[in-house]
């Protein structure tokens, strides 16, 4: 067996059985998900253990705009003064419960972060965007290097120069 993270497929791909333990992340993914990237809302990842189909994990991708007034003084400061700047969204997390402890969180992010930085060569984005559900979900993102915005502690961004350099400590 062989995990792989690829595009959902909703024809391939088992959300079925998923659950995480947060109601709007088990649903999304059941049954929103295929929606929403059938109409170009996000593009959504999920983990399997190939050959079997079912969904271990998942994450999604999309294009969003942040206010610079959000953004902390130091970050902000070397920003054009745009009312509005590009960025990534990634928008849902999520492990079935049936896999937390395998670091499979992590392996997500990392190649969440990772596409974000290979799309911004192709469309701008100056940082990546969560939005943490709770505090478990918010100590993730931090020990990640992501920054709360300032009105809004739960919703936190991690700088695109800081993915590059993340991953080039990675090798990736």
């Amino acid at each position: 067996m062989v995990l792989q993270i690829s595009l959902l497929d909703s024809q391939k791909h088992d959300r079925s059985s998923f659950c995480c333990g947060q109601e709007t992340l088990d649903t999304y993914i059941r049954k929103q998900a295929s929606q929403d990237l059938k109409k170009r809302v996000s593009t959504v990842f999920v983990l399997i253990d190939h050959p079997e189909t079912s969904v271990l994990a998942y994450y999604t991708l999309s294009a969003y705009t942040i206010d610079i007034a959000a953004l902390d003084e130091p970050f902000a400061k070397r920003l054009p003064r745009y009312p509005v700047l590009p960025a990534t969204l990634l928008g849902r997390l999520a492990v079935d419960n049936s896999q937390k402890g395998k670091r499979f969180g992590e392996l997500l992010l990392i190649d969440s972060l990772k596409k974000s930085l290979d799309a911004s060569i192709q469309v701008a984005s100056l940082a990546i965007i969560a939005e943490a559900l709770d505090e478990n979900a918010l100590s993730f993102y931090l020990k990640y290097g992501f920054q709360p915005f300032k009105q809004a502690p739960m919703k936190l961004y991690l700088p695109m120069k800081s993915v590059e350099m993340l991953c080039q400590d990675l090798g990736i």
